[in-house]
C-alpha cells in the first residue's frame, strides 16, 4: 500500500511534465527536447528563490514563467530561423544547462529547513506523502482544467488545427507560426512547473535532474494512449494521468525487487519501446490470428 500511494503522489507530479511533453509531442507533433533544459529550469528558479526567502507559491509561478520563456525562445528559434525542431531542442537545452547553473551558482541548492508547498500543507496536521499526494491531485486536476477550457477557445482550437494540418490552417488565415511559439510556451510551462514541484518534494534542486525527461514524459503519454484509445481531449489529459501513475509504479516495483538505481534509466528507455510497439505487436497479433482461423 505504501509503495502504490507514493507511485500515485510522484505520479501526479510527474504528470503534469507528461502533459507538457504531450501539448508538443502530439498536438503540435513536433519532438521537443527542450524538456530536458525547461523542467531543471523550473527546480533551479523555484529551488534559488524559495532560499532566497521568497514564498513557495510565488517561486512556484515564476519558475512556470521562465520555462514559458525558454519556450518562447525554442519557438522563434524553429518558427523565425527554421532550424529544424529537434535541433532547436537541442540547442535551448545546452544553453540552459548554463543558465541553470548561473541560476543556481552551483550544481544543486538544497530547500532542507525552507518552506515549500509540501510543507506548508502537512502544518495542517498531514502526514508528508498525503501532502504530497493532495499537493499533486489539485495542481494536475488544476491544469487538465485550465487547458480544457484553454483549448476550446479560438487561440487553443487554432493550436490544435495547426497540429492536425499546418498547410491547411495558413489557408484559412490562421498564424501558424504563433500558435507554435503559444504551444512551446504552454509546454515548456508545465515542465517548468512539474520541475519546480519535484524540486519542492525532493527539497532540492539538482543540474543534472532534467536527464531522461522526455523519456519520462513519452512513457506516461505512450502507456496511457496504449490503455485508453480514441478519446475526447480532456479525457485524453486524464489518461496521461493515469499513464504517469502507472510507470511511477512499475519503476517503484522494479526498484523493490533489487534493481540498482543506477540501470532505472535504461529500464525507463525499455518501458516506453515496449509501449511504443505495443500497437504495432497488437496488429500483427490480430492479422496472425485472422489468418490461421482462416
Amino acid at each position: 500500500m505504501s509503495i502504490i500511494l507514493s507511485s500515485i503522489s510522484q505520479g501526479l507530479l510527474w504528470s503534469i511534465m507528461a502533459i507538457g511533453v504531450y501539448l508538443t509531442f502530439r498536438i503540435l507533433d513536433i519532438a521537443d527536447l527542450t524538456a530536458e533544459g525547461s523542467f531543471p529550469l523550473g527546480a533551479a528558479v523555484c529551488a534559488s528563490l524559495i532560499v532566497a526567502g521568497l514564498s513557495p507559491l510565488l517561486a512556484t509561478f515564476i519558475a512556470m514563467f521562465c520555462g514559458m520563456l525558454a519556450g518562447a525562445i525554442s519557438g522563434l528559434l524553429h518558427t523565425k530561423l527554421k532550424i529544424p525542431a529537434l535541433l532547436t531542442g537541442i540547442l535551448t537545452m545546452t544553453g540552459l544547462y548554463s543558465i541553470n547553473l548561473r541560476i543556481m551558482g552551483k550544481a544543486n541548492v538544497t530547500l532542507l529547513g525552507k518552506e515549500t508547498l509540501m510543507r506548508t500543507v502537512q502544518s495542517y496536521g498531514l502526514t508528508s506523502r498525503m501532502s504530497v499526494l493532495i499537493v499533486g491531485l489539485f495542481a494536475s486536476l488544476l491544469v487538465i482544467f485550465l487547458l480544457y477550457l484553454f483549448f476550446n477557445t479560438e487561440t487553443g482550437l487554432a493550436i490544435r488545427s495547426t497540429g492536425d494540418n499546418e498547410a491547411m490552417s495558413e489557408a484559412n488565415g490562421i498564424n501558424t507560426n504563433a500558435m507554435k511559439i503559444i504551444g512551446y510556451m504552454l509546454s515548456n510551462g508545465l515542465i517548468a512547473l512539474s520541475g519546480a514541484l519535484i524540486a519542492q518534494n525532493n527539497s532540492y534542486a539538482d543540474i543534472g535532474m532534467g536527464i531522461g525527461t522526455i523519456v519520462i514524459g513519452l512513457a506516461s503519454v505512450i502507456i496511457g494512449e496504449v490503455l485508453f484509445r480514441q478519446l475526447s481531449f480532456a479525457k485524453r489529459l486524464l489518461t496521461i494521468v493515469i499513464g504517469s501513475i502507472v510507470y511511477r509504479l512499475i519503476i517503484d516495483l522494479v526498484l523493490q525487487l533489487g534493481i540498482d538505481p543506477q540501470d532505472i534509466k535504461l529500464f525507463s528507455a525499455l518501458i516506453l519501446a515496449i509501449a511504443l510497439s505495443t500497437p504495432l505487436i497488437k496488429k500483427k497479433t490480430k492479422v496472425k490470428l485472422k489468418n490461421t482461423t482462416k
